[in-house]
């Protein structure tokens, strides 16, 4: 009998949840066929079977089980059932079966005397489930009217709409771990949040200028995310605290920018990380986030994928936010938060005209960060967006590159 315990998936990981088995007790199971999902409190791990035979399982889903611990049996001697197939088990549907009675005419009644509808009530009594014992008939012989069957509607529809069902379900141990780390956070940082606004008019026409050339070379679509990421890298090297962590009574300072995205996966927010996103170009990033949120999506991230981000952007403007005051994530010293787009009136050379302007949002750690940063920070952020020409020469002023000053 072939023992399969839980493997190790992460150095900091000592226990997982059984998210949903495959397979159950007593099916034949392949070599590497997929036994069950396990779930950590960063990421989610498929479980193999490591030899052929007959499975019995040693856990139910929602189960949390020790890494190393046994989580399934498979008997290698036992034969390969005839017929047996690799794929899950289909259930089969059984149709009753009906006694053949005579057809029963629409105007006659029911068995045991029980009132009956008219062709209109039955019609409307079939289309809303209702059981036409529970409707009394106001018409000749305790007949079912049409009105009938819409009072009994009616009923129905109100009964209904006054219910106060509540349901209760365990916490996964992504959200167990999330809600750990916000409440951390919250209580062991200086957390702060400057806020500022950009005029989202020359982003947006340097897309709709390029996106379709951009599409047709790289392969993917020239979003947002892009120019921002860049914005920030750019923002990062000149404000280098913000890029930084604390450690103890240390500071650790990155030369590189490894930043992470902010991504609504089915089990909770992941924020897997671009590496080295300082050196990529527009196209790489665009590749890169498509990549990791499909990934996400399909909760098929690694640990590798989600750890190691020395700055983080959130875009709650996807939902409709207008503002907010996101959370670092720790041990991160700040976060970048986008919001959604609307066009308002400013003023632009002492005209008010209307432009898509975006408020952004700057939450950092006071101990590390100080106000000149954060808000210079933000500052940075916004001149590169509304001067793409200075986001793609990396924050240089062109005037001055054109110029040679």
């Amino acid at each position: 009998m072939l023992e399969i315990k839980v493997p190790t998936v992460g150095e900091s990981i000592s226990e997982v949840t059984i998210a949903r088995w495959n397979k159950k007790t007593g099916d034949y199971v392949e070599m590497d066929e997929l036994l069950c999902e396990l779930e950590s409190d960063k990421a989610t791990f498929e479980l193999n079977a490591e030899q052929a035979g007959i499975l019995t399982t040693k856990g139910n889903e929602g189960d949390t089980i020790k890494v190393g611990d046994v989580i399934c049996l498979i008997d290698e001697s036992a034969a390969k059932p005839a017929g047996a197939k690799t794929e899950a088990p289909k259930v089969e549907v059984q149709t009753p079966k009906t006694e053949t009675k005579p057809e029963a005419n629409s105007q006659q009644p029911v068995a045991n005397d029980k009132p009956f509808p008219s062709p209109a009530a039955a019609k409307i009594l079939a289309e809303k489930g209702i059981d036409v014992k529970d409707v009394i008939g106001t018409g000749k012989d305790g007949r079912i009217t049409k009105g009938d069957a819409i009072t009994a509607e009616l009923k129905t529809t109100t009964n209904e709409a006054k219910t106060r069902n509540e349901r209760t379900e365990k916490m996964t141990s992504l959200r167990k771990t999330v809600s750990k780390r916000l409440v951390a956070v919250k209580n062991e940082t200086a957390m702060l949040t400057t806020f500022n606004e950009v005029d989202m008019k020359p982003i947006m026409d340097l897309r709709n200028q390029f996106k379709t050339q951009f599409k047709e070379k790289h392969g993917v679509n020239l979003g947002f995310m892009s120019f921002f990421t860049k914005a920030v890298t750019v923002a990062l090297k000149q404000y280098p605290a913000v890029n930084a962590y604390i450690n103890g009574e240390e500071i650790i300072y990155h030369d590189f920018c490894d930043v992470s995205i902010a991504v609504s996966a089915p089990k909770g927010l992941v924020v897997p990380v671009i590496r080295n996103a300082e050196s990529m170009s527009l196209a790489e990033i665009e590749a890169e986030v498509l990549r990791l949120a499909g990934k996400a999506r399909e909760n098929k991230l690694s640990l590798d994928e989600m750890t190691g981000g020395t700055f983080t952007i959130t875009n709650g403007g996807v939902f409709g936010s207008m503002m907010s005051t996101p959370i670092i994530n720790a041990p991160q010293s700040a976060i970048l938060g986008m919001h959604n787009i609307i066009e308002r009136p400013v003023v632009k050379d002492g005209q008010i005209v209307a432009r898509p302007m975006m408020y952004l949002a700057l939450s950092y750690d006071h101990r590390i960060i100080d106000g000149r940063e954060s808000v210079g920070f933000l500052v940075k952020v916004k001149q590169c967006l509304e001067n793409p020409v200075m986001l793609l020469t990396e924050g240089n002023d062109p005037n001055k590159m054109i110029l040679g000053l």
